[in-house]
């Protein structure tokens, strides 16, 4: 009876966790469709879209990097049922929205709302789940991508307001967050962890942020966020750019071309979730990379459209499993202590890379050419592999130097005498 209990528990809350990450999905799509219709409302340039992105993104990094920090303090259940309110009472704030600067000053509180979904999702998978799971839980927030251009399409179409579709998803997100508050008992542990760290979960440590930093490890898990996120927004962000503008393609063939990346990332994340218990994490994270090298080579060396095409689809497959991966290989990176604080960096690390990679590979092609940016990305996927390698051979050298120590420790301790008498 109780077992059953357990188990009707734990799938309730792989369901809300999918349920968060299809509405932390949901937001991003409804910009980029409703925003002609927003720029006529307010009467704004083109290029105003920075703005409120901008304010978006400190608030994700700041929530993302605090991590750590709200959840030793209010616990999973509490930060998420917190961040799900938040971002969907920013959304409906959108939608009452009088003026432009309001939105901008309100994307702050979004950005705040979505890093603390994210992060807070990411350290209780990684704490609780299988490596399947954590696939299948980022390929949700394909699901949420992929939905909200037509709920903001059939906004603008249908009911002759953008205001409607950040209504629609405001409300939804809503609704997530009333659940999470009903449900906050469900996600706390079962046991009280005891005070020698043997039966802890990575979620009740609470690690100051300066011990953090003193970790080189952590860093190392910073960096492969930050160059694995600047490569895969990249080649999305580019793509369309260097097919019709260098290559003379049809923009309707490249945006063929360009859609297949995302549609095969996504078949990709799916796909991970069926086969990560059956090949070890870091056997899959070099098949990724190494396979993704191989599809930006055949965008690289350009011989036909048909090419260009497996190159990018071959690229979007490859590169799926691997924030996932990383993200549940973080407790094997570093000491479970220092975790929740280390996925909260990942995350801000994969924002700031989000955006210095498509920003640097912008750069390069107006001052070179729009032909850089595929041995670009081929560069960022070699220091990627390098970098993975350096950490999963340096973590193995310093667990056989740690059994070494505990053996010889073990072997020169005196034998105990028995008492007398």
């Amino acid at each position: 009876m109780v077992k059953t209990k357990k188990t009707s528990t734990r799938r309730g809350l792989i369901l809300l966790a999918f349920s968060a990450f299809i509405a932390l999905g949901l937001p991003d799509g409804l910009l980029g469709v409703g925003w002609p219709s927003i720029r006529s409302d307010f009467s704004i340039p083109l290029d105003s879209m920075g703005m409120i992105l901008f304010t978006a993104t400190i608030g994700y990094l700041t929530a993302s990097f605090l991590n750590g920090k709200l959840i030793s303090q209010f616990g999973v259940g509490g930060v998420l049922a917190g961040s799900c309110l938040l971002t969907g009472f920013t959304l409906i704030g959108y939608s009452a929205s009088p003026s432009w600067w309001l939105m901008v000053g309100l994307g702050l509180f979004a950005g705040l709302g979505a890093g603390a979904i994210d992060a807070g999702l990411n350290t209780y998978v990684a704490a609780n789940f299988h490596e399947g799971l954590m696939q299948w839980l980022h390929a949700s927030y394909g699901i949420g991508v992929t939905l909200s251009p037509l709920i903001m399409t059939f906004a603008i179409s249908s009911l002759n307001s953008w205001r409607l579709g950040y209504d629609i998803v405001g409300g939804f997100q809503i609704l997530l967050g009333i659940s999470f508050l009903f449900t906050l008992p469900l996600w706390k542990n079962d046991k009280k962890p005891d005070d020698t760290g043997e039966n802890k979960k990575l979620t009740d440590y609470k690690t100051s942020y300066m011990e953090t930093f003193k970790q080189s490890r952590v860093w190392f898990s910073f960096l492969l966020f930050f160059i694995y996120c600047g490569a895969e927004v990249s080649l999305g962000a580019w793509a369309f750019t260097l097919l019709t503008e260098s290559r003379g393609i049809e923009p309707t063939i490249a945006g063929l071309l360009t859609g297949s990346y995302w549609a095969f990332f996504t078949i990709g994340r799916f796909s991970a979730g069926l086969y990560t218990r059956r090949i070890k994490l870091d056997t899959l994270m070099y098949i990724s990379i190494l396979l993704a090298m191989a599809g930006v080579t055949l965008l690289w060396v350009n011989i036909s459209d048909t090419l260009s095409l497996i190159g990018i689809g071959l690229t979007g497959l490859a590169i799926a499993p691997i924030f996932p991966g990383f993200m549940s290989g973080t407790v094997t990176r570093v000491h479970p202590r220092f975790a929740a604080n280390t996925i909260g960096m990942e995350m801000s690390a994969a924002g700031i890379g989000s955006a210095a990679g498509p920003a640097l590979i912008g750069v390069l092609a107006k001052n070179i050419s729009l032909e850089v940016i595929p041995p670009g990305l081929f560069l960022m996927f070699t220091l990627l592999l390098v970098l993975y390698a350096y950490v999963v051979i340096s973590g193995r050298q310093t667990s056989v130097q740690s059994s070494i120590n505990l053996e010889i420790s073990n072997t020169e301790q005196p034998p105990a005498i028995s008492p007398e008498g």
